[in-house]
Formats: C-alpha cells, structure tokens, sequence
C-alpha cells in the first residue's frame, strides 16, 4: 500500500485551551493509540489533504522531532458547519500484528449484462480487509467480465491475494440492473412476439 508522509510536533499541553489556540492557528490536533503509550501532536491541517480527501487508502509516516511512527487512520472529526478538521486518530502498525483497515473497491473489465442496456450499481465502494501492513492492498478488485443482466457479484467471488475480507459471504460488491430502457424493449419484444403468434 502506499505510504504518505506528514510532518508534525508533539504537543505537551492537550487542555482546551491549549486544543483551541492550535486549531486558531491552522493546526490539527491528534493522537497515536497503539504503542506503548499515547502520543500526541499537531500538524498543519494542508498536510492531510493527500491523505483525507482522496478515495485512495494510504499507511501514514508521522515525523516527529526525528522519531517516525508508521500508522493509519482510525478516526477522523470534522466541524459540524465549516466541514474543518478538528481532530484525528491514528493507530500505530506493528510488522508482525495484521490490521483491519477499509480500502476501495476497483471494477476491471466489461460486463456483457451492461453491453446489452443493464446499469451496473456499485453497492460497496469500500471493503474492509485484514491483513498483515506489508500485505494490505491499495484497491480491492472486482472483475465485472462475467455479469450478465440481473448478475450479483459476491465478496467471494474476488480475489484475495495475501489479506481477507472482513465481510459475510452474502455481501454483494455490485450488480446489473435492468435499466428502463431495457425493460420497456423487452417489454415490447414480447409484445410483438405474442402479436406474431396470433396472426398465425
């Protein structure tokens, strides 16, 4: 998976309003959980935007005073009306601990059910996999080569290569649906079909 890398300070205070005058200044709040103890720190809030504002999923390097801590995301607050980041979580990664950790789903190929007039509803953008750091993967992929008109393809159906899939079997990625159009030829097919046979 790709790693991106955001420079930071520790905080030494974490009261209110210590948390209040570093938003004021362009800052975010945030904490790591997972090692031996809290670590907390500031960034600028324009060195998360790689990492916030992306469908793209990314392991994290947090620089701090010469100590680096690879992490992901577990968290995320944002104001209620300006939308502004207002504190992140993160989790430390262990090499040897796998992690659960939401990645994008990516649809290869053409489906035939879509060539033929079906609309294809992607039900899960994302899905969870669990995986050791080194083995999580940047996308999930579903091949669509195969759905005909009405199709469904399950989770079980992809491909799991080094990770697992932290969903029930019965977990639909995507389908085929009849769209309008489709329906109202069928429709009229069948109509023409049923007009041929009495004329006979």
């Amino acid at each position: 998976m790709k790693s991106i890398t955001i420079k930071g300070s520790e905080r030494e205070n974490v009261g209110k309003k210590a948390t209040k005058a570093v938003r004021d200044a362009g800052m975010v709040p945030c904490v790591i959980y997972g090692g031996n103890q809290p670590v907390h720190f500031v960034a600028d809030e324009r060195a998360f935007k790689d990492l916030v504002y992306t469908p793209n999923a990314h392991t994290v390097v947090v620089e701090l005073n010469g100590t680096s801590y690879n992490v992901i995301m577990q968290d995320i607050q944002f104001h209620p009306v300006s939308d502004k980041i207002l504190h992140i979580d993160f989790f430390q990664l262990s090499d040897d601990k796998e992690i659960i950790m939401e990645v994008p789903v990516k649809i290869t190929g053409t489906s035939p059910g879509v060539l033929l007039g079906g609309v294809l509803r992607l039900n899960q953008r994302r899905l969870k996999v669990k995986a050791l750091p080194k083995n999580l993967p940047d996308f999930v992929e579903a091949s669509i080569s195969e759905l005909q008109m009405g199709n469904k393809l399950y989770v079980t159906k992809l491909e799991t290569n080094n990770f697992k899939l932290m969903h029930p079997d019965n977990t639909v990625v995507c389908q085929v649906r009849i769209s309008r159009a489709a329906m109202k030829a069928a429709q009229e097919a069948a109509k023409a079909e049923k007009g041929g046979k009495k004329k006979k």
